[in-house]
């Protein structure tokens, strides 16, 4: 089903149906989305650009958030925290006023509730403790193990700090074990890299 979105891009900014991203506004154009979502549905479409500039390219997919939370500043920026609600497929960029993209989407059905086999599991906590502390964070891994899989991997896949094509090929996995497995290959790939700035997983 074909529907008109309203797109926030953001590089590195990923966004999973179930999960919570929250992001301060304060560019006018995003402002100006802000104020519209808040006046319709409250959904805004998450997706990264391909480049840098005033209108870059875009890639293919992205999703779409509820504003769950809001908080509107005295200045006019915005403090709001979204709710994954669909997946989308970017099908063509529209001819509007607005100072904000919008574009024809295709929402992509989400799908059941997935879950991954205990070596899965495993591989990707040991992989994600490996990772942690090379990266010198510190990390509740008593709540972590807690977590269910699809939280678990969706988290990991928003926060983790790879390049926005990595985090790309992330949301546009169709199942949660290819996800789970693409987040191992990338925490071992990063991993050894360590800090070059030139890193990157094609």
């Amino acid at each position: 089903m074909a529907s008109r979105v309203s797109i926030f891009p953001l590089s590195g900014a990923l966004l999973f149906p179930g999960m919570h991203l929250p992001l301060h506004v304060f560019e006018p154009r995003y402002r100006a989305l802000v104020s519209d979502a808040l006046a319709r549905d409250r959904r805004i479409g998450m997706i990264q650009p391909r480049g840098s500039g005033q209108r870059p390219t875009l890639f293919a997919m992205g999703c779409i958030g509820q504003i769950i939370d809001v908080q509107a500043l005295d200045d006019g920026r915005f403090d709001i925290v979204l709710e994954g609600v669909s997946r989308f497929r970017l099908l063509r960029e529209l001819d509007v006023t607005t100072p904000f993209r919008q574009i024809e989407a295709e929402l992509i059905p989400n799908a059941p509730a997935a879950t991954l086999a205990l070596a899965e599991r495993a591989s990707l906590e040991l992989e994600s403790r490996r990772f942690a502390e090379m990266q010198g964070y510190a990390v509740d891994w008593e709540s972590v193990a807690r977590l269910d899989d699809e939280t678990l991997v969706n988290g990991i896949a928003q926060i983790a700090p790879f390049d926005p094509a990595s985090k790309q090929a992330l949301l546009e996995a169709d199942t949660l074990t290819a996800r789970a497995d693409l987040i191992v290959q990338l925490m071992q790939f990063f991993g050894r890299h360590g800090d070059d700035d030139d890193r990157t997983l094609q």
